[in-house]
């Protein structure tokens, strides 16, 4: 199904937005492609990364982040937002939140073998969809654009995260 629309995605400071990472994640495997991590809500995109953070012993207090509004346009992406289609895909949805990454690196392998150029997923972070783009996949009938960049200002979200 075709993608169109707004998504989000928070950096260190100076990053470049549309970079993406080829390392071990949810839903890419180590090395075997490179791909964009975005959120389809902007709380979402704050959660990602936050949660990360909070792992830390002490909150890493001097790292910058920014939140980016990416416009975005998908040809072809594989829609797997709701969680109850995983089990199907053998992924475990009790240990969605873990970092049991094998299951879903198979799925994410697997749609980009099937030339698929993303993928709309749960958060396990947030309750919204993600969205992983296939950075090798993107060619001119497809659109990654920064329309926004602002300042992430982490005191702030920690006072309001949800729950």
């Amino acid at each position: 199904m075709p993608f169109e629309g707004d998504v989000w995605r928070v950096t260190k400071k100076g990053r470049d937005a549309l970079k993406g990472s080829s390392a071990t994640g949810r839903w890419s495997p180590s090395g075997e492609f490179e791909v964009l991590y975005a959120s389809l809500d902007p709380v979402g995109a704050y959660a990602e990364i936050g949660y990360r953070l909070s792992l830390e012993p002490v909150w890493p207090s001097r790292i910058e982040h920014e939140i980016h509004q990416i416009n975005l346009h998908l040809q072809r992406s594989l829609d797997l937002a709701d969680l109850s289609q995983l089990p199907d895909l053998g992924v475990n949805i009790a240990r969605y939140k873990t970092f049991e990454y094998e299951a879903t690196q198979a799925v994410a392998s697997a749609a980009h073998f099937l030339e698929f150029d993303g993928l709309v997923v749960p958060s396990a972070r947030y309750d919204c969809s993600n969205i992983v783009v296939f950075l090798d996949r993107i060619g001119e009938n497809h659109r990654l654009e920064v329309c926004e960049t602002k300042p992430v200002d982490w005191s702030d979200w920690k006072q309001r995260r949800p729950a």
